[in-house]
């Protein structure tokens, strides 16, 4: 989409094409970043942002970290707690008990959609607050307590 003679409404000419995108392609999770958008439609990074805005409006789109924007699906439920909240959950989901093997690293990435150096993160907090023992490599972490009580291994 070649930038017209007069801006005004070029952004939501590039959000129907972004939209346009999203539909047909069922299996797009991420919108492409500013600096693709600008390449693909030849836009200003300002139009670009004001596309992004339009399809946020709409809850076709949500920022997440790292300035890039996620699709939103109609009748999509996503659970927006911290990782590290989702990830205590575990112990109640999954039926823990003190001293039960915790899952490991890569599963929890893979259960949760997130990188591995994230949820190593989330789990690091978990262990400082005492609910899980210390990782090393070979050896799985274990649960020291339950969230919420008073229980010590």
């Amino acid at each position: 989409m070649p930038q017209q003679a007069s801006p005004r409404g070029t952004y939501l000419k590039v959000a129907d094409a972004v939209k346009a995108q999203i539909d047909a392609e069922a299996a797009m999770t991420e919108l492409p970043t500013l600096a693709e958008l600008m390449a693909a439609y030849g836009v200003s990074r300002g139009v670009a942002v004001r596309a992004f805005k339009v399809l946020k409006e709409e809850g076709r789109a949500e920022e997440v970290r790292g300035g890039r924007w996620r699709v939103v699906r109609d009748g999509e439920q996503r659970d927006r707690r911290p990782l590290v909240e989702r990830i205590a959950d575990v112990f109640r989901v999954d039926g823990l008990k003190v001293g039960d093997d915790f899952p490991s690293t890569s599963k929890l990435a893979d259960r949760f959609g997130a990188s591995r150096p994230t949820v190593a993160k989330a789990l690091d907090r978990l262990e400082t607050s005492g609910l899980l023992s210390a990782s090393r490599q070979g050896k799985r972490r274990t649960v020291l307590a339950l969230p919420g009580r008073e229980e010590q291994s």
